[in-house]
């Protein structure tokens, strides 16, 4: 059976990384011309809105063969506001390629790319495109990257002629003297043995031996092999594959004994409303026709059942209808539940996870006609399947709101939905989700009985109380085992995660512990529905107990800026509320760092190429959240508010059927 390779290929926006996935599918053979993304006739960006605007916004996979190793390649989206889709595909991946422009370099997204890919622990190739472009430099391009993003940075060859269109890579061998001198003195900063060789000046290891230790080190993350060519020319390709096959570690045929573990990564609905999930297996086997359970990604969420009605391996066209087997990608259909991060079995122990914060902005959705209300709910939950992180929810009397990352992402749904659906939506400026922290600890209990008018045949006594940094809500159990039906339960749990997205404020509760103390049933008269009903007015209540503080979601950050500009900088953070931790000299640079609002991200983005005549770099990443000081901002609920007894019965009432 063949090797299996699933890599992705990231970069910073117009690298050219579409345009190097459409090469190395020609170049194999997978497709028999050559696609242009001015031109819109790409093989992976397939939407309407990628050939139209020629960015990347879904991760999408296409497969081609090199020798005995079947690749499936990742193309993931490159504009900032789709970072999170490039996390979720890093979860599924064996190693990556980083594309950086031979002109531009090292940009800031490409260093929050790479810190993303070494967090993941992901073997990386660093291919500097473009090297026919005029102004190319892949000298100083190699020397950014050691400065900047990774020291240990290996070239694999060189570039003769570079700016011009008969640039050409010329690749290095180790059976060369000079580069395998060279790569023994990079890999000895990992490696005892060489390390004795190279200070003592001892012969080196045949280059067979040397070329294992790179592809070891690589597969670690311990170095970081560089080649150079053009997409466009196809200078370079060959020794990017040899690189790819020759250094990227392949899944192998993997385990096929044990349950079927894997990861849905990607989901497609075609016009129809069949949808289709790209499913990444690590273990066993999944058979066509096989009945199978995903367990959600969100916290106390129930599983999903359903059978497999299709499946296709990834890369086996030839060969259909077969199981879909561990280290394979696998296209399905059938489950109609199935979302972005459906977990198939168990995670494998030390398995990547995602690790990308939720969307910092809310935003809220009108139709631009009233009678589309309905449509454009119902279309940004079937985008929500594609992305669970934007979250749609109905606010009462303003419309449909969604997270997201920012104004780019904005545009995208907004044409998104007029294209694919027919509606016409006007979206209001975003505003910062903000986050409540629990201050105290606080109980409530209500029992059957105690009030008749409402009729809940259910008795539920919960405890609230704060959990550690970066826990979530964790839901915890003080009354007997087995004390309440598993249905019962599992409607108490599942309720506790829904209720809780809504605090005291109307922002979602952050590392909560809640405690089921008590609990009573009637095995006449109770039903699930007694428990999801009341359970929102004894947990608000335990939650007003407790007390609440709103936080204000906080990144951190990194900048370097030109000595000249520091001045103008640090006063722009300072306006924005930044805390500047640290600043220190690096050349002709300041590196400073430190802890910045959300907020203010987006507006220092934009002010510092100004204020640096467009050389200073920041770099964010959601880290932490801060106490908001004066009157706490409130967020419109969509509960009902379980606080007021009157007004939710009120709107449970009308609500419609409770749920069984």
């Amino acid at each position: 059976m063949a090797l299996t390779l699933n890599i992705g290929i990231v970069a910073h926006v117009d690298a050219g990384k579409t345009s190097l996935t459409e090469r190395l599918l020609y170049d194999t053979g997978a497709i028999d011309r050559l696609g242009r993304v001015d031109a819109g006739d790409t093989r992976t960006d397939t939407g309407r809105i990628e050939r139209e605007r020629g960015i990347t916004v879904r991760a999408a996979v296409a497969p081609f063969t090199v020798g005995d190793t079947r690749v499936n390649l990742i193309d993931t989206p490159g504009h900032t506001d789709f970072v999170a889709e490039v996390e979720r595909a890093l979860t599924v991946l064996d190693g990556a390629i980083l594309v950086l422009s031979a002109v531009e370099g090292v940009q800031a997204h490409t260093r929050v790319l790479m810190r993303t890919l070494r967090e993941a622990g992901l073997p990386t190739l660093l291919f500097v495109n473009k090297t026919d472009r005029a102004g190319a430099r892949p000298d100083g391009v190699l020397a950014d990257v050691r400065r900047r993003l990774a020291p240990n940075a290996l070239p694999l060859g060189t570039v003769e002629d570079p700016g011009t269109p008969d640039a050409r890579t010329v690749p290095f061998s180790l059976d060369d003297p000079g580069f395998a001198a060279r790569a023994a003195e990079a890999l000895a900063e990992q490696d005892d043995a060489l390390l004795a060789a190279v200070v003592d000046g001892l012969p080196l290891p045949p280059a067979a031996e040397l070329a294992e230790r790179l592809a070891a080190q690589t597969a670690r993350g311990l170095v970081h092999p560089v080649l150079f060519g053009s997409a466009i020319t196809g200078a370079g390709i060959d020794a990017l594959l040899s690189a790819v096959t020759g250094l990227l570690p392949a899944a192998g045929p993997g385990p096929e004994d044990g349950e079927p573990r894997g990861t849905v990564f990607a989901v497609e609905r075609a016009p129809s409303g069949e949808k289709t999930g790209y499913l990444r297996l690590f273990s066993g086997r999944l058979e066509p026709r096989a009945r199978v359970a995903f367990d959600r990604a969100d916290p106390g969420a129930a599983p999903h059942k359903g059978r497999i009605t299709r499946l296709e391996v990834v890369g086996a066209e030839s060969d259909r209808g077969r199981a879909l087997t561990a280290g394979e990608i696998g296209r399905i259909g059938g489950p109609p539940g199935l979302r972005v991060g459906d977990r198939l079995g168990p995670p494998l122990p030390g398995a990547p996870t995602a690790r990308f914060a939720r969307p910092s902005l809310e935003s809220v959705a009108r139709p631009v006609r009233a009678a589309d209300a309905p449509r454009l709910h119902a279309a940004l939950t079937a985008l929500a399947e594609q992305d669970p992180l934007i979250r749609v929810r109905t606010v009462p009397g303003e419309g449909v709101s969604v997270l997201l990352y920012g104004e780019v992402q904005k545009e995208v749904v907004a044409a998104t939905l007029a294209g694919d659906f027919g509606v016409e939506a006007v979206f209001e400026p975003g505003r910062t989700v903000h986050t409540e922290q629990v201050t105290g600890v606080g109980e409530a209990v209500e029992a059957i009985g105690s009030q008749p008018q409402d009729g809940f045949w259910a008795t539920v006594g919960l405890r609230v109380a704060p959990a550690g940094r970066g826990e979530g809500v964790r839901f915890d159990r003080e009354v007997e085992p087995g004390a309440l039906p598993a249905a019962f339960d599992r409607a108490i749990e599942e309720t506790v995660h829904l209720t809780l997205e809504q605090g005291l404020y109307g922002w979602p509760v952050a590392d909560c512990a809640v405690t089921l103390i008590r609990s009573g049933f009637s095995s006449v008269f109770s039903t699930a529905a007694d428990f999801r009903s009341l359970t929102p007015m004894v947990l608000m209540r335990a939650l007003h107990r407790a007390g609440t503080r709103v936080h204000e979601p906080v990144h951190a950050f990194e900048a370097d800026v030109p000595a000249g500009a520091l001045g103008p900088v640090s006063a722009a953070l300072s306006r924005g509320g930044a805390h500047v931790r640290d600043a220190a000299p690096a050349g002709e640079e300041w590196h400073l760092t430190g802890e910045v609002p959300a907020r203010a991200v987006h507006p220092l983005q934009r002010a510092l190429p100004g204020l640096t005549g467009g050389e200073g770099v920041l770099l964010t990443r959601p880290a932490t959240s801060r106490p908001v000081t004066g009157t706490p901002p409130r967020r419109p609920r969509t509960d009902g508010n379980p606080l007021d007894r009157a007004e939710y019965m009120i709107w449970l009432n009308n609500a419609g059927p409770r749920k069984t």
